[in-house]
């Protein structure tokens, strides 16, 4: 594998390991760690640095909401367009172009359902392009973006057999 895979590879699975520890892990020389890391920001190949949070451990209420949409794709643009207008939006955590039954996987937050809901109602299904929606709200994250959220309980019963 080459530098630039063991970097990214590195990185996706922990943004926070400093270029002198990554240069360690990799055998590499801290400014040449500094000089990749930099071209690849620059390329677009990474896109920032994120925090992965279980918000189920918070105080804080949050609900997720998949929302598959059915589009008619423009004259000129195909989806692009489309996906631009939706992505724009601050509710909007991801879009996807899906192959199969619909065009688009839309991933929404909000404090509620009904203001996942009413993103959807007065937002998202009134574009002119749009087809038709079918919203899914996540009920429990198990595990997200490769990392487990919950530790496996312990049978903490006590034995009764010698």
């Amino acid at each position: 594998m080459d530098l630039r895979n063991e970097i990214l590879n590195t990185l996706e699975k922990d943004s926070r390991i400093s270029p002198d520890e990554l240069a360690i892990r990799l055998g590499a020389e801290q400014t040449e760690i500094v000089n990749e890391i930099s071209a690849l920001e620059k390329e677009g190949i990474i896109c920032g640095y994120l925090t992965l949070i279980n918000w189920e451990k918070t105080d804080d209420e949050l609900v997720t909401a998949l929302i598959e949409v059915k589009v008619t794709p423009q004259r000129g643009n195909g989806f692009d367009s489309i996906a631009e207008r939706i992505y724009k939006y601050d509710e909007v955590r991801a879009v996807y172009l899906m192959s199969g039954g619909f065009d688009f996987t839309v991933i929404v937050e909000g404090k509620t359902m009904r203001e996942a809901a009413l993103f959807v109602s007065e937002k998202l299904s009134t574009l002119e392009s749009v087809l038709s929606t079918s919203t899914h709200f996540v009920l429990r994250r198990y595990k997200d973006h490769g990392v487990i959220l919950e530790e496996e309980k312990k049978d903490e019963r006590i034995s009764i057999m010698p």
